[in-house]
């Protein structure tokens, strides 16, 4: 189905699934013009997702500027699935991640030359869509950037509401001009500095201190590694690592090794006498990158070895050229304080009624959960 903005020159198309696996390119050219990347909306996270997900609920949106000689451009990628559970108060509703697991983005990949037109042009073919919902439910939408500014005026523009039902803080990095890891530290750390570098260095008082950065295919040969390390602490024990849940574990095989061929998978380690004492994976998207697991050995707590990877992961990045925007990927329920990264990104979960104002069922349902988490929070006190 195609959807042509309104003098725009913006065309919108449903694609299907399997034929988005050959869009690698195409959307590694968008995402170095975008207005802000997204690797969860990558060819690689979506087709890896189908080992979960039926594709016949998944709804990819492609925005294409219409240029010279009838040849077109990507201008916008969207991917998101068709649902109804619990989670959206048993109405139909489209959702975005498409797996919304590890705190990924809702984001949209938009051209930051036609971010207004694109976005708007997607709004308007959903609307215009009877198979569709016309309710989008949006679980991590970063709630600042020129990607949520453009959604949110699109909003405005095609007389549909955006509803923030929660809000936290996720840790980030962003580097300053002239930033090196010492003058990060020393600035995101404060007070504390000194007295987390004293833990990190002493870690060289038990043996032999490494790094190890592992990218591409690499990084794909460590991955048993990785797996191995999550399953030997509580989560192994709890039934709830990767390497124990057979939907889980084959998402993740499928996910780093379509990233891995596509080069945006990395697993950095942390080591101590050539064993791994934290190592995290990672995927990213041109000037982006997101911090998706962790997995550390127990046994070597008293190094908080969590955040002395983070500390060593952040030299290696200051090392050579750091990212634009590195996402910790922190969820809700995790204390940001834990983390080195020192700039805070405004986070919520949105809830989009499409050409309607009126309150709705998800909308209901966001709230019964943010008042379940509150009350269980209170308990635990």
């Amino acid at each position: 189905m195609n959807q042509l903005g309104a003098n725009t020159g913006i065309v919108v198309r449903r694609i299907r699934p399997a034929d988005y696996a050959s869009y690698g390119p195409a959307f590694a050219d968008l995402t170095t013009r975008a207005l802000e990347p997204n690797p969860h909306m990558s060819p690689a996270a979506v087709t890896a997702s189908r080992v979960i997900v039926p594709e016949d609920v998944i709804v990819i949106l492609t925005a294409w500027l219409s240029e010279a000689l009838g040849s077109e451009r990507l201008a916008g990628i969207w991917a998101l699935r068709r649902q109804r559970d619990w989670r959206t108060g048993f109405a139909a509703a489209l959702t975005a991640p498409i797996l919304p697991l590890y705190e990924v983005s809702s984001l949209p990949v938009i051209d930051a030359d036609h971010g207004q037109d694109a976005t708007q042009a997607m709004l308007r073919h959903l609307l215009a869509a009877g198979d569709l919902p016309r309710t989008l439910v949006l679980p991590v939408l970063p709630l600042e950037g020129q990607t949520f500014l453009a959604l949110d005026e699109a909003c405005r523009a095609t007389g549909s509401r955006l509803r923030i039902c929660e809000r936290w803080q996720r840790p980030v990095m962003r580097p300053q001009p002239g930033d090196d890891s010492e003058r990060y530290l020393r600035r995101t750390l404060g007070q504390s500095y000194k007295k987390r570098m004293q833990q990190f260095r002493a870690i060289a008082r038990h043996g032999e201190v490494g790094f190890q950065r592992l990218r591409g295919e690499a990084a794909r040969v460590a991955l048993p590694d990785f797996l191995a390390l999550e399953a030997a602490g509580w989560k192994g024990r709890a039934g709830t690592a990767i390497a124990r849940l057979p939907q889980a574990s084959a998402y993740f095989d499928s996910l780093v090794t379509l990233s891995a061929a596509a080069d945006s998978l990395q697993i950095d380690t942390l080591l101590l006498d050539g064993r791994p004492l934290a190592m995290g994976l990672l995927v990213e998207s041109a000037s982006t990158r997101h911090f998706l697991k962790i997995a550390y050995d127990e046994a070597q707590a008293r190094h908080s070895p969590g955040r002395a990877l983070t500390i060593a992961m952040l030299q290696a990045d200051f090392a050579g050229t750091p990212p634009d925007l590195f996402d910790s990927g922190a969820g809700d329920g995790v204390d940001a304080g834990t983390y080195v990264w020192g700039e805070r990104r405004a986070m919520g979960n949105a809830i989009i009624r499409l050409g309607d104002t009126s309150p709705s069922l998800p909308e209901a349902a966001a709230r019964l959960r943010q008042g379940l988490r509150i009350a269980r929070a209170r308990l635990r006190r």
